[in-house]
């Protein structure tokens, strides 16, 4: 008798491993080609019969992300809802049935269905099925303050931009906002609405601080005193004469000032220059170094390359020179590059909000550059953390 229990265990033991398996397969692989079918009604019913897991701030209270269960055709769905509507939008995307997914919701969607390959959600999920519970997906913690990403969105009131705050020891994302942005809880049934703006930059839609691209000006100087320091080639009390503009292919490059004259600052040093932002120091700075050398200490900050998040990579662009809006490497940037508008972030650069925020932790981190990051960690539907993010170095 004893056998037979022990033979009929090792059997329910094998059966539940092959479920595990083919429940794993279908989730992990087979989903990806399933995902291509827009049409697929079947893999429709499945994917909202699943409580996605939910999504938090940085506090683990305020709710940014749940589910509306409703009743469909005898079939018990879950919708997402949007608790603080756009506040965190741009970050957190949206689930929708009809325009798919956006933001972390689309990247962490294996997370949020149950359906990534960590052994104990596959186990957890398979159980759930074999008892015809419904599937709880990970719930989600993120770095991001709330009371500091309010104070982000009312600052960028009435501006088209973005705000990114990064904690430069650890590289946790703590605001991130744009404007415009748009009601995730309109997305589904008032796509118009959601998207209808008064700013005249439009494209809400559109996270500014991953994928909006702005002329850098006078932040890029950050990066050209880098490697002017760096190089050897100047020091923090390096002699300049600012007559109020610098001569670049016999043009006056002019520093900032009234309508009637640039600002004049005479004799300063580099460490002068850089605090009172002054052009012609910057430019002079530009032709001594050399449009290739700053161009490579902008690479080493992470330049023509995407920034690492976990935000969906089609979300992310590269900073770097653009021409007629394609990134472009120059093969001879001493030739093809003015270097004097280069030094104080003009010529054709085009930048991210979040790589200049990147740049400016690095400098605030004594050189150091971490990976910036979204998610705290993960939880089990118990709350149980599943992962926990840990500060990276990058390079």
């Amino acid at each position: 008798m004893n056998r037979q229990v022990s033979h009929i265990g090792v059997a329910a033991l094998v059966l539940l491993a092959a479920l595990i398996v083919g429940t794993t397969y279908w989730q992990t692989w087979a989903n990806a080609g399933l995902a291509d079918r827009q049409d697929n009604e079947i893999r429709l019913v499945a994917q909202f019969s699943i409580k996605r897991g939910k999504i938090y701030a940085s506090d683990g209270r305020t709710l940014l992300a749940t589910n509306v269960k409703k009743k469909v055709g005898g079939q018990t769905l879950y919708f997402r809802r949007y608790p603080t509507g756009p506040l965190f939008a741009d970050v957190v995307g949206y689930s929708t049935q009809s325009r798919n997914r956006t933001g972390l919701e689309r990247s962490y969607n294996d997370f949020l269905t149950g359906s990534n390959a960590n052994l104990d959600t596959v186990f957890r999920s398979t159980l759930d099925k074999l008892r015809g519970a419904t599937v709880t997906g990970n719930d989600l913690v993120l770095t991001i303050r709330p009371g500091l990403q309010a104070l982000s969105r009312r600052l960028l009131q009435g501006k088209c931009g973005a705000v990114v705050a990064l904690e430069p020891s650890t590289g946790r994302v703590l605001a991130m906002a744009t404007n415009p942005t748009y009601n995730p809880n309109l997305i589904e049934r008032h796509f118009a609405q959601a998207t209808r703006t008064t700013e005249p930059c439009g494209a809400p839609l559109l996270n500014r601080a991953t994928a909006g691209k702005y002329q850098p000006g006078s932040t890029f100087k950050m990066v050209t005193a880098s490697a002017a320091l760096d190089t050897g080639r100047f020091t923090p009390s390096s002699p300049f004469y600012d007559p109020g503009y610098c001569v670049e292919y016999r043009k006056q490059v002019r520093n900032a000032g009234n309508p009637e004259a640039p600002e004049t600052f005479g004799s300063v040093d580099l460490s002068t220059g850089f605090e009172h932002s002054i052009n012609s120091v910057f430019c002079n700075v530009g032709k001594t170094l050399g449009a290739a050398t700053v161009l490579r200490y902008a690479e080493r900050y992470g330049f023509y390359s995407l920034p690492p998040l976990e935000t969906p990579e089609n979300e992310r662009v590269a900073s770097g020179l653009y021409d007629h809006g394609v990134l472009f490497s120059p093969k001879h940037p001493d030739t093809q590059v003015d270097p004097g508008r280069l030094a104080f972030g003009q010529e054709r650069l085009q930048v991210t909000p979040l790589q200049m925020a990147m740049i400016a932790a690095t400098i605030a981190n004594h050189g150091v550059t971490m990976r910036p990051h979204l998610i705290e960690r993960i939880l089990s539907p118990g709350g149980k953390t599943v992962t926990h993010s840990k500060p990276e170095q990058l390079g």
